[in-house]
């Protein structure tokens, strides 16, 4: 059974995702509230949402007196839209009230070995968040090697990014803990603070303490919100339901 500081520093790690295509307004905010209302004492450290429902989410964790982010996706989940398109996605994200972007990576030009068109992106996408804090996603699942995850993970660091993301969650596979110790093993070696994002399919409390005892591990740190996120949909509610048991 999982230590109860353990399940606390767990539920603080989590982005809350609700990534639905078929939603509307009226269904991410009953969804928000049970969370809120289920969550006790546990708070995430953001909810993530499209675009659309960035304001109202805002105004319900005001509402409940929650001090989480609020975040959102953009060039999601295809990861081949326009930079220029990509970079008025941010802006009107921002404007919107978003704190925090999460942005799919131009993988496919990365299989395809267009470095530098990945390079010029992530630039435009660093520069257009500005402050705002900026997670990567790498789509590990659909990258066919372990050099080519261990590649995209440095390309980010490059670039600028506050955070690698594994997963948009849309893909067969999403994060593994192969790709996990890939990913970390580069964020380890570079020479500034990188945050690591585990997400797609972290369904249990199991993996995700898995997860977070590699990040553990392989950085030396001990993880915060500032420096490891794991974005799910049901944890939780399962982390609450453990603590409370």
């Amino acid at each position: 059974m999982t230590h109860p500081l353990r399940l606390q520093q767990l539920a603080k790690l989590v982005d809350l995702t609700r990534l639905n295509e078929q939603d509307n307004e009226t269904a991410v905010m009953q969804w928000l509230e049970a969370q809120l209302a289920a969550q006790g004492a546990v708070q995430p450290a953001a909810v993530c949402v499209y675009p659309a429902y960035i304001g109202v989410v805002r105004q319900l964790l005001q509402q409940y007196g929650a001090g989480c982010a609020v975040a959102t996706v953009v060039n999601f989940p295809s990861g081949d839209q326009p930079v220029e398109q990509v970079r008025q996605e941010i802006r009107a994200a921002i404007a919107a009230g978003a704190d925090e972007i999460d942005c799919v990576l131009p993988y496919r030009q990365l299989l395809k070995g267009q470095l530098e068109d990945v390079r010029g992106f992530l630039q435009q996408v660093r520069a257009e968040c500005g402050d705002v804090l900026l997670k990567i996603i790498i789509e590990s699942g659909e990258l066919a090697t372990a050099q080519q995850v261990c590649k995209a993970t440095e390309l980010v660091i490059d670039s600028g990014a506050d955070f690698v993301k594994s997963s948009t969650g849309k893909v067969p596979v999403g994060v593994t803990e192969d790709a996990a110790r890939i990913m970390l093993t580069a964020i380890a070696a570079a020479d500034r603070v990188v945050g690591f994002k585990a997400s797609g399919g972290v369904r249990t409390i199991e993996f995700a303490e898995r997860l977070l005892g590699l990040y553990e591990e392989l950085t030396g740190q001990l993880a915060t919100a500032a420096t490891m996120r794991i974005g799910a949909s049901a944890l939780l509610q399962d982390i609450q339901q453990a603590l409370d048991y």
